[in-house]
C-alpha cells in the first residue's frame, strides 16, 4: 500500500473512532444542535426556562462553606496545594480514605487504594483506560449512562449489553438480567460496568442483586466498575444500599468511583475519586499523568467539605428531591400515554411518551423551541429507548413541576 493510501486509511479509521464520541444529543450541547425545519405545531407555551439536561445549583446550594475552605488552603498552602501529587494531596487522601471507609463499610488505605481525578467522569475515563484494551468484551447495563459505551468504543472494545427489565422489576431491585450477566463472563467478559442507582432510571440494585454479581465476578475473574455517584441520595427510606466492596465475597479487580458533584451540588470544582485495588489504582495514576496530571490542586482542597455537612442538611436535600419526584410523577402519570418508573436513588426520571407523530429528537428540540424546556433523548441510553426522555429534577420545585406540565402539553399537541 502507498504512503497516501496508508495516511487515507489512517484517517479514516480515526474519523470513525472519534465519531462514536458524538455529543450532539449529550446535555450541555443543545446550544450546537440545529432547529431548522421542524415539523411544527402551534406557538410557544409559555414559562420559565429549565434544562433537565443537569441539576441547577442555584437551586440547590453547595455544601455549606465550601467556598471558605477552597479559599483558606488556596492561601494558606499555596504551591503545596498546587502542585499535588498525581494521585492526590496526602492529606486529602487520608481525610477522604477515612470517611470512604466508613461510608462503604470497608477500609480504604489512603496510601495505595484511592486516587483524586478531575470529576467522576475523570476516574470513569482513567479506570476504562486502565481496565480494557482492543478487542476486550465488555459488559453493561442497558439503560445506563450513555458515557459507558462511547468509552468502550474509543478504547476499542466490544460491548455486550445486559438487559435490566426495570420496568417490570420488583421495587427495589433493578431487574438486572443476571442470567445474561453470567453468558457474558462464560464468554470473555473482562469488565462489567454499572451505575448504582441507575442512570437513568433511578433504580437501585438490591442487596441479592449485587451479591450475586460479586460472587459471578469473582467466580469468572471479572474486573467490576461500580460507578455509585448517586449513592448518598436514596430517596425511599426502607432501601438499605449495598456497596460491593463491602460483601465478604467480591471480585479480586473491583474499583469504585463517586465523587461531591451531584447531591451536594460541587460540579464545578470537578471533583471525583476512585478507590479500590492497588494495581488498577496504579495504572490510573499513570494515565492521569499523561492526561490532565492530577485532579485541579486547589480544587481539591473543597474535598473537605464532602462528608462534613451540617446535621441535616443532606438529610433535608433528600427530602426536597423526594418531594419534586414525587409531584413530577403527579404530573406525569396524568398525562395519557406517559410513565415513569418512581426515582429510587439519584435525581433521574426516565419518562415513556406514547406514539408521537415525530421521532424523538424532533420532539426533544421543539420542546427546548416551543416549551422553553429541555431534555435527554432516551435514545442516548440505547438505542431502543426512541420514546423515552431523561429529566434530572434536581431544580427549583416550582419550576420543575410546571415544565413537566408543559411536556405533556407537547405530548398532547404532537400525539399521533
Amino acid at each position: 500500500m502507498a504512503q497516501n493510501e496508508r495516511e487515507v486509511v489512517f484517517m479514516d479509521y480515526l474519523a470513525e473512532k472519534f465519531s462514536k464520541l458524538s455529543t450532539d444529543n449529550a446535555p450541555g450541547q443543545e446550544e450546537f444542535q440545529k432547529f431548522e425545519n421542524l415539523p411544527m405545531i402551534g406557538g410557544e407555551i409559555e414559562g420559565a426556562a429549565v434544562d433537565f439536561s443537569h441539576g441547577d445549583v442555584n437551586a440547590h446550594q453547595p455544601i455549606p462553606g465550601t467556598l471558605e475552605t477552597f479559599i483558606k488552603h488556596y492561601c494558606v498552602d499555596g504551591t503545596y496545594q498546587a502542585y499535588t501529587e498525581y494521585r492526590g494531596k496526602g492529606a486529602v487522601r487520608e481525610y477522604l480514605a477515612e470517611k470512604l471507609s466508613e461510608y462503604s463499610g470497608a477500609p480504604v488505605n489512603p496510601q495505595t487504594e484511592i486516587i483524586l481525578t478531575p470529576g467522576t467522569q475523570g476516574a470513569l475515563f482513567l479506570a476504562m483506560g486502565s481496565l480494557i484494551g482492543r478487542g476486550d468484551k465488555v459488559a453493561i447495563v442497558e439503560p445506563d449512562y450513555f458515557d459507558n459505551r462511547k468509552l468502550v468504543e474509543f478504547f476499542e472494545g466490544e460491548i455486550i449489553p445486559i438487559p435490566m427489565h426495570w420496568k417490570e422489576a420488583m421495587p427495589h431491585t433493578s431487574g438486572i438480567d443476571l442470567k445474561e450477566l453470567e453468558e457474558a463472563f462464560k464468554n470473555g467478559a473482562k469488565l462489567f460496568l454499572y451505575s448504582n442507582p441507575n442512570n437513568p432510571t433511578g433504580a437501585v440494585f438490591s442487596k441479592e442483586e449485587v451479591v450475586e454479581i460479586a460472587r459471578l465476578a469473582k467466580t469468572y475473574d471479572v474486573a467490576v466498575l461500580a460507578d455509585e455517584l448517586y449513592s448518598r441520595q436514596i430517596l425511599e427510606k426502607d432501601i438499605t444500599y449495598t456497596h460491593m466492596r463491602a460483601l465478604p465475597e467480591k471480585p479480586e479487580k473491583l474499583i469504585t468511583i463517586m465523587g461531591p458533584s451531584k447531591t451536594e451540588s460541587l460540579s464545578g470544582f470537578r471533583l471525583g475519586v476512585g478507590y479500590g485495588t492497588p494495581e488498577i489504582i496504579n495504572r490510573m495514576e499513570k494515565l492521569q499523568a499523561v492526561v490532565s496530571l492530577r485532579c485541579a490542586g486547589y480544587n481539591q482542597a473543597a474535598f473537605y467539605r464532602w462528608f462534613s455537612e451540617p446535621d441535616g442538611w443532606l438529610e433535608k436535600r433528600i427530602d426536597d428531591h423526594r418531594q419534586i419526584r414525587d409531584d413530577i410523577l403527579a404530573v406525569i402519570n396524568s398525562c395519557s400515554g406517559c410513565w415513569a418508573r418512581p426515582t429510587e436513588g439519584g435525581s433521574y426520571i426516565f419518562m415513556q411518551l406514547p406514539k408521537l407523530k415525530i421521532d424523538i429528537f424532533q420532539f426533544t428540540k421543539l420542546c427546548r423551541v416551543q416549551a422553553n424546556v429541555t431534555v435527554t433523548p432516551g435514545t442516548e441510553f440505547g438505542k431502543q429507548y426512541d420514546n423515552f426522555i431523561r429529566m434530572n429534577f434536581s431544580q427549583d420545585h416550582d419550576k420543575a413541576v410546571d415544565a413537566v406540565k408543559r411536556i405533556c402539553k407537547m405530548v398532547d399537541r404532537y400525539r399521533a
